[in-house]
């Protein structure tokens, strides 16, 4: 038996079995020497590469383990590289006689990258689709990819646009012009998947979208960005993947996925997680079940999955200089491996900043997701930002109604009331529409009160504000069934485009006074630390009327609002304890002064924003 066996193996040998050790990919490609976590996972893709031995012939690195998957076709090397230098690192394959020496970069990290600086309450945050933004390299639209076959088709909401990288790397003059200091754009990895133009069915975790560009078009978009003094924020999703990812065909370890051969959709019942009464099966749902047939749900509590996860991110903050992350669906994945997140990034980067996307209609929700909450009694998520649903829905209501005891601004004085629950005011994006809502104007207004209004109040009230693409120019529109048609073309971002809403000659009146108005704001809330850090008082409506005050160091900066459709008169005795004993105010969108003595007479719907 024994010889059998011999003879047998000499066979496969001369067959070629053991030959050609495939590695195919590695993820990460490269890392960096002198990371604060010194542990590095690389996945090792290749047919049945789980059969192979490792050895690392190099000095100053370690190899701590090799873990072999339920799948032939990964491998997990762990390296300790806590004596690790810039380099080459030699790392050996061997099956039977045959071995394959494959050499993994290790980089020197820039200099001052873990000193990084994020976005904080200072900045103004725009939101952009790049698909819908501006196309700028049409060479790109229609790329074969490997399992998509959709063509660009602009008469269709929901299919691509061709907006791209490029498209918003020519337009940076445009959004620092305007005012912006960071942008956020949905996802801009691979999502080799039809109908996923807005890049949330991620099917490569390392690499960009080849119709966005390539990751050093990314990198590159992000050094421009820099030089205008922009920020750049990236969406990332730990939640699901995409059905096409060669993961969900093969995966790596049997849990990999939640409910993969028994496809269930999560129940999106967020309030399961802090729910006293809740069961079980409503919990495991929630966290466990599928968010879209085309979006599998991710298993986190695989460890090697969670390692995979973290490394990712902090690979693209390291690779593309990144500034900010946003993470969607926040509270789906598991919460333990998203507290682990937050906690190695922050402990890399101490002054970066992550904002979840945690979608409740409640304070309380809200506030349970921000890091050292004290709601939270299941442990610290140690997530520093927090997505403020709960305002944008109040504020969605308030503004396009009229003030009462209970209605229009009552309800942001009411929501602005709580909160007391938050371990951190200043960060808390705050936002009236975003690319999953409505916009905040369904269609276009006959005049620009209400508009002034609202955005006046986004941008001096506490946090961090976001504004959606094409607010400027009044781009409006309901989701009607189809979010595609929230999420419509900038006009001008293509060529062909008969109008250019990025000129001032290619919008209308209305247009150009809503773009001069913001522009007006934005650029005098940047380095305003009335506005980014002072306190905030404010005054129980009167008469319609809200009235809240911003201060810091002996500066200071007054709101009032007029929340009805008549003219008021305001007596101004009731807010003195906030004049700081000064009797007039500056109008910073007018120049004009206002006296703060005795009564104040606002038109149907005014608003002035007082500096003194």
């Amino acid at each position: 038996m024994k010889r059998l066996c011999i003879s047998l193996l000499c066979l496969a040998a001369s067959m070629g079995l053991f030959a050609n050790i495939s590695v195919n990919k590695l993820e990460p490609s490269f890392w960096w020497a002198g990371m604060k976590n010194p542990e590095l996972q690389i996945m090792v893709y290749g047919t049945n590469i789980g059969d192979a031995q490792v050895q690392v012939q190099t000095s100053g690195v370690a190899l701590k383990s090799v873990v072999k998957a339920d799948s032939p076709d990964y491998l997990f090397i762990y390296l300790d590289l806590s004596k690790a230098t810039p380099g080459n690192i030699s790392l050996v394959f061997s099956q039977g006689k045959e071995k394959k020496k494959v050499n993994y970069e290790l980089k020197a990290r820039a200099v001052g990258s873990e000193s990084r600086k994020s976005f904080t309450s200072a900045d103004v945050i725009y939101l952009l689709m790049p698909d819908r933004f501006a196309n700028g390299n049409k060479e790109n639209d229609n790329l074969v990819m490997k399992n998509s076959t959709e063509k660009v088709d602009r008469n269709n909401p929901g299919a691509r646009h061709g907006g791209d990288l490029a498209g918003i790397e020519q337009h940076l003059d445009y959004l620092a012009d305007f005012g912006i200091t960071a942008i956020w754009p949905t996802p801009v990895l691979e999502n080799d998947i039809d109908g996923s133009y807005h890049g949330y069915a991620i099917t490569d975790f390392y690499n960009v979208d080849p119709r966005f560009g390539s990751n050093e078009e990314y990198k590159r978009l992000i050094e421009k960005s820099h030089q205008k003094g922009i920020k750049m924020i990236m969406d990332m999703i730990f939640n699901h993947c995409g059905r096409e990812h060669v993961w969900y065909k093969n995966p790596p370890f049997k849990d990999w996925f939640n409910f993969r051969d028994n496809y269930t959709q999560t129940n999106a019942a967020l309030n399961v997680i802090y729910d006293s009464h809740a069961s079980q099966s409503d919990r495991k749902r929630m966290n466990d079940g599928a968010f879209a047939p085309s979006m599998p749900d991710l298993n986190q509590r695989n460890p090697h999955l969670a390692r995979y996860l973290i490394q990712n991110s902090i690979w693209w903050i390291e690779y593309a200089g990144l500034d900010g992350i946003r993470h969607d669906t926040y509270p789906y994945p598991d919460p333990a491996m998203m507290s682990e997140w937050c906690k190695e990034v922050m402990t890399e980067y101490p002054d970066f900043n992550i904002v979840g996307e945690a979608w409740y209609f409640n304070t309380v929700g809200c506030a349970y997701w921000q890091a050292h909450s004290k709601l939270n009694k299941n442990g610290d998520s140690n997530l520093k930002t927090v997505m403020d649903f709960s305002l944008m829905q109040s504020a969605y209501k308030a503004f396009n109604e009229e003030t009462k005891w209970n209605t229009g601004l009552t309800r942001v004085y009411e929501i602005v009331g709580l909160d007391f629950l938050y371990e951190d005011i200043n960060n808390l994006l705050v936002f009236l529409e975003n690319h999953d809502t409505e916009r905040f104007l369904c269609k276009l207004p006959e005049n620009l009160s209400v508009f002034k209004q609202a955005y006046a109040y986004l941008l001096t009230t506490r946090g961090i504000p976001q504004i959606y693409y094409g607010v400027e120019i009044l781009m409006n529109g309901s989701k009607d069934g189809n979010d595609g048609n929230v999420r419509m073309d900038f006009p001008g971002g293509w060529k062909e485009d008969t109008t250019n809403a990025f000129t001032p000659e290619g919008r209308a009146p209305l247009q150009n006074e809503a773009y001069d108005y913001l522009k007006k704001l934005l650029n005098w809330r940047k380095n305003n630390e009335v506005i980014s850090r002072g306190t905030l008082v404010h005054f129980k409506p009167v008469d319609g009327v809200y009235v809240y005050a911003r201060s810091y160091e002996g500066k200071h900066v007054l709101v009032i609002m007029n929340g009805t459709n008549e003219a008021r008169t305001l007596g101004m005795e009731h807010y003195s304890e906030v004049f700081d004993g000064k009797t007039s105010g500056k109008d910073v969108v007018t120049g004009k002064t206002v006296g703060l003595e005795k009564t104040l007479n606002l038109a149907a719907r005014e608003t002035l924003i007082l500096e003194y």
